[in-house]
């Protein structure tokens, strides 16, 4: 398993914009499987994104308005969200699949951060 630590979680007006960060421990960061789960008030925790070599998966509900990237000097994964909805409020995990595997699954990540929290207000 890999350290995953979240950051840049916050309150926010609908309309807005947050950037999430993630720093990862491990020497292979670059194969990894990165991604963005988030668990609203009482739902289950649900796939926002993810990133690994091959590219980039979204959501339907979030595509094209967050978007992934990578920066493996750093270790770090960031989700830049723009054009926030209150629909968008909960609580966001970093997850890292070691395998590099493209999956939607919880169960598929082994490794997961603390969460950030993220709440859009109208």
């Amino acid at each position: 398993q890999v350290q995953l630590v979240e950051s840049g979680g916050g309150l926010v007006q609908a309309g807005g914009s947050l950037r999430l960060s993630c720093v990862a421990s491990g020497r292979t960061f670059y194969s990894y499987t990165m991604a963005w789960f988030r668990q609203p008030p009482e739902k289950e925790r649900e796939f926002v994104a993810s990133n690994n070599w091959r590219g980039s998966d979204y959501a339907d509900s979030v595509q094209e308005r967050f978007t992934i990237s990578r920066d493996s000097a750093k270790n770090t994964v960031y989700l830049q969200m723009n054009n926030l909805k209150p629909e968008d409020t909960a609580v966001y995990y970093c997850a890292a699949d070691l395998g590099g595997s493209i999956s939607r699954r919880v169960a598929d990540f082994e490794s997961w951060g603390q969460g950030t929290q993220v709440t859009v207000y109208t």
